[in-house]
């Protein structure tokens, strides 16, 4: 990242021009706010195409779920393999170092363990623990989809932020549907909140937990998020997981 806080791009970044140009103090400010921030479109209409076409070529993935089998919700999500596909690497690779900046000011804060500064080296952490596979996926849901609130935790390494780019554009591909998030922080009641992202952009979110500063100092909020119910059409999203799984 350069001084001015700015992505330098590599080659295989080059079709992602967006990143360039995140404002990664707004970013930052959002998530200490609001518990989660929503970037401007990351992804083009004909990337986002080109990504959630791939739901549908089994070559992609490692895995499928379906969320009714187990009590998760109802849709469907699948697992990338690797290789990962060049567009998802990517992201995962670039969006990495900001977002592990933001992970170490949090773990300054809470007095706990700092992660490395690339992706490589956050990969190696987790294939040392036995977690070697990758966790990028894509989710779909129908009409009547949702997904239950949850959390994202794989083994023993957890890097702490995730994010989310929605594929399809709501009120004409699908309706309803939108990301929940509930925080539950110490002695009170939980907090419910909505993101409602139009094609293309990204939400970041907590994996399970953030800081917020109390009057005795930093104590952790819990976070779940899920989807609520898809009412028409079909929805599609894009996860980016930053840790692996075992």
């Amino acid at each position: 990242m350069s001084e001015a806080g700015k992505i330098v791009t590599r080659p295989a970044e080059a079709e992602l021009p967006a990143l360039a140009d995140l404002d990664w103090s707004a970013v930052e400010n959002q998530l200490d706010d609001s518990g989660f921030a929503v970037t401007p479109p990351l992804l083009s209409p004909e990337q986002c195409a080109e990504v959630a076409d791939m739901f549908d070529d089994d070559a992609h993935f490692r895995s499928t779920v379906t969320m009714a089998q187990h009590a998760f919700g109802e849709g469907s999500y699948r697992y990338f393999a690797e290789p990962l596909p060049l567009r998802v690497q990517a992201l995962r690779e670039s969006l990495y170092p900001p977002l592990a900046a933001i992970a170490n000011r949090w773990a300054d804060r809470l007095g706990e363990r700092r992660f490395p500064e690339t992706l490589h080296a956050l990969l190696q952490e987790c294939a040392t623990l036995g977690q070697h596979q990758p966790t990028p996926l894509v989710l779909r849901y129908g009409p009547g989809g949702y997904n239950c609130l949850h959390q994202d935790i794989y083994g023993d390494l957890t890097f702490p932020l995730q994010l989310l780019i929605l594929l399809s554009r709501p009120d004409a591909d699908f309706t309803g549907g939108e990301n929940v998030f509930v925080e539950q922080r110490p002695r009170q009641q939980s907090r419910p909140m909505v993101a409602r992202p139009n094609q293309g952009q990204a939400v970041i979110f907590p994996v399970r937990y953030r800081p917020n500063q109390g009057a005795r100092g930093y104590h952790r909020v819990q976070l779940r998020h899920g989807v609520s119910t898809v009412h028409t059409g079909e929805r599609t999203v894009l996860g980016i997981i930053f840790h692996n799984s075992p």
